[in-house]
């Protein structure tokens, strides 16, 4: 997941891709805890992607108010 491919998406979109990645972080960490963690590496690439779908939010939210 590249920044320049999020910053294409409006608000609703990054907001729906938040949602996903977010349930997607609580089934790794469920897996982890039961012991059924197949990729530990995975959880680590979700985490940075939650960080840039939230980067790119409020840098448009950060536009808007200034407009």
């Amino acid at each position: 997941m590249e920044a320049k491919n999020l910053r294409e998406k409006d608000v609703a979109g990054l907001q729906e891709e938040l949602l996903k990645l977010r349930r997607e972080q609580f089934n790794l960490r469920m897996a982890r805890a039961a012991g059924q963690a197949g990729k530990p590496d995975q959880i680590s690439k979700v985490r940075k992607n939650i960080a840039k779908v939230k980067t790119v939010l409020t840098e448009k939210k950060r536009v808007g108010s200034e407009v």
